[in-house]
């Protein structure tokens, strides 16, 4: 014969003193969307960076992965807000090539000159390319970073924070210990 009263007649288990649960996941809401990169088929977020040629941050963004390079590059370039006025070229790969970047890029930064760096069709493999392998190599030093090593923000604007942290941190390295 079954009780009637107790904790076994409660249908949802919970004990009469402890809150309602609430419907969120674990790590609550995501608030910026992660995206999906189709290319390299992740799902996460993308860091655009703007560097000086010793591989120093001088700006950055971070985006959903859905977002393509050649748009992710030109938000970055219109939150300068003229913070470099002596900028006077741009180094880029192949992404930010075509007539709509280089339109877009002239109505906002119309100074500016920008050179495409284009890998050789003849060589086969991986080849280290002059001023792109610059911002490549700034990556994978922000990268040693565990924080940027895995896609944990939940905020674009926390990512971007951590970036610069990282770049400062990176900075502070060269200047202690120069090459």
């Amino acid at each position: 014969m079954p009780r009637e009263g107790g904790t076994r007649s409660k249908s949802h288990g919970l004990h009469h003193r402890q809150p309602e649960r609430e419907e969120r996941g674990k790590r609550g809401p995501r608030i910026d969307p992660p995206g999906f990169d189709a290319g390299k088929l992740i799902t996460g977020k993308k860091r655009h960076v703007l560097v000086d040629t010793q591989g120093l941050l001088l700006h950055g963004t971070v985006t959903a992965a859905d977002v393509q390079d050649r748009d992710g590059g030109l938000a970055l370039m219109a939150t300068l807000f003229g913070l470099f006025p002596y900028l006077a070229k741009l180094f880029a790969d192949r992404a930010y090539e075509g007539p709509i970047f280089r339109a877009a890029l002239a109505t906002i930064l119309p100074h500016l000159e920008t050179e495409i760096v284009k890998r050789s069709d003849q060589i086969k493999g991986f080849v280290a390319l002059p001023k792109r392998w610059i911002v490549e190599r700034t990556i994978a030093w922000l990268n040693r970073c565990r924080r940027l090593a895995k896609d944990w923000e939940n905020l674009n604007r926390t990512g971007l924070a951590f970036l610069k942290l990282a770049s400062i941190r990176l900075m502070l390295r060269k200047l202690c210990y120069p090459c």
